[in-house]
């Protein structure tokens, strides 16, 4: 039987603006990625989130993004390892003293957009976020894109790795996401959306924009809660998944 978790990023409201569904989408994923407060989030919404996410009973991680509320962390900039290392490190140990103060356990961490896709290719800034997560706490699980650098580096230095894939991004022929700013990165139909699932899931494949077999692997599924159809596309990607058989839990580690 095929097993696979089901991943949202949520807690990305900030102050007086509301952005996202969370609490209708908890009911739906096994693993959320709370932001922290840099791309997004503060603390009053991380303490609500961290609160949503244990009454919901779903794995909770850490969402570090770079320090660009304007750019939602989706802007490229500039940074060492050692700033990737110091972003993250700040980061994620706030996010772990709101879920000790609830009562909870955090589970792994997911780097955020820019500095997802950004460690994904720089294996310097990959091996700067992996040591900052493995020095804070080796047994989280580091959430990295499939085949990526940052999965590389997360096992080299001795951290649980979860391979990620995404139900509403298109890939290019070297397994990388498409840039959110060309055509077609997103897709918009949850019918696709499915079927690019379900394939990833079974088949470890994902065709690309250029037309050839990326080949993968997928431990965990994003589903962007900011998406316009992010509710629609939880409810209809786990439906389908439970109809194929699949088995959707979180990803297990050490201190699961």
């Amino acid at each position: 039987m095929y097993q696979v978790d089901l991943n949202c990023d949520l807690g990305e409201s900030f102050g007086s603006y509301t952005l996202g569904l969370d609490q209708e989408i908890l009911p739906f994923v096994t693993s959320v990625n709370i932001a922290c407060g840099f791309h997004a989030g503060d603390p009053a919404v991380m303490h609500k989130t961290v609160e949503l996410a244990l009454k919901n009973n779903v794995a909770i991680g850490a969402h570090p993004g770079l320090p660009d509320l304007n750019g939602f962390g989706r802007r490229v900039m500039d940074i060492t390892a050692r700033e990737a290392y110091d972003m993250v490190l700040y980061q994620v140990g706030a996010l772990q003293a709101f879920v000790k103060a609830a009562g909870g356990i955090l589970r792994h961490v997911k780097p955020h957009g820019a500095l997802y896709n950004m460690a994904a290719k720089n294996s310097f800034l990959a091996e700067g976020i992996a040591e900052a997560i493995y020095k804070l706490e080796p047994e989280l699980i580091l959430f990295g894109l499939s085949g990526s650098e940052i999965i590389k580096a997360g096992e080299r230095i001795g951290l649980r790795t979860a391979s990620e894939v995404f139900a509403d991004r298109t890939y290019q022929s070297d397994g990388s996401l498409t840039s959110r700013q060309q055509m077609n990165a997103l897709i918009t139909n949850e019918q696709d959306s499915i079927e690019q699932v379900l394939g990833m899931v079974t088949t470890g494949s994902v065709l690309s924009r250029q037309g050839s077999l990326v080949h993968l692997k997928a431990d965990t599924i994003c589903i962007h809660g900011d998406g316009a159809k992010a509710l629609l596309f939880a409810r209809k990607i786990r439906g389908a998944l439970l109809d194929a058989k699949v088995s959707i839990r979180a990803v297990k580690g050490k201190i699961s």
